[in-house]
């Protein structure tokens, strides 16, 4: 005699799961969202009076709360970047690219977004001065920051 079940033998259950609520950003987020909306960019001045961009809702060295938000400039200047070849589904740009740090002028730290660099590898360093290209229809997203691109590559 075979006792081996078979899916045939099995109960089945649909199973969804769900998250049955919104997250919502909060007022420092939120206030850099809705200034993407405008083509600002919003940071934060840290209780040391550095400014984060993107802003934290806590410091960062203390963990105090804060709240004094400061607009920083739309360009800056590349700290630190890796070159993208091989471009997989889903990433922002569909060709090859640079993910940088870059820190807007007005601003104490870096922020990592994609640096569109037509010229190839070799047509980025670090200190190159890069622009924000915006997104024709801005929708309050980090992604109203299509990418960075270069400000007057003479290379």
């Amino acid at each position: 005699m075979n006792d081996a079940v078979t899916s045939d033998d099995m109960l089945h259950a649909p199973l969804v799961i769900e998250y049955g609520f919104m997250r919502t950003t909060g007022p420092v987020i939120g206030a850099f969202l809705t200034a993407l909306l405008d083509r600002r960019v919003l940071g934060i001045r840290a209780v040391d009076g550095r400014v984060v961009c993107p802003p934290t809702e806590y410091d960062p060295s203390t963990g105090e709360p804060l709240t004094d938000m400061v607009e920083v400039a739309d360009v800056g200047t590349v700290t630190s970047w890796s070159w993208v070849s091989e471009v997989r589904d889903g990433q922002p740009l569909d060709r090859p690219h640079a993910l940088a740090l870059v820190q807007l002028d007005g601003a104490d730290t870096s922020m990592l977004h994609v640096v569109d660099v037509p010229g190839g590898s070799g047509s980025i360093s670090t200190g190159d001065r890069v622009r924000i290209r915006w997104a024709d229809e801005p929708q309050g997203l980090i992604t109203d920051i299509t990418c960075f691109e270069p400000i007057g590559d003479d290379r």
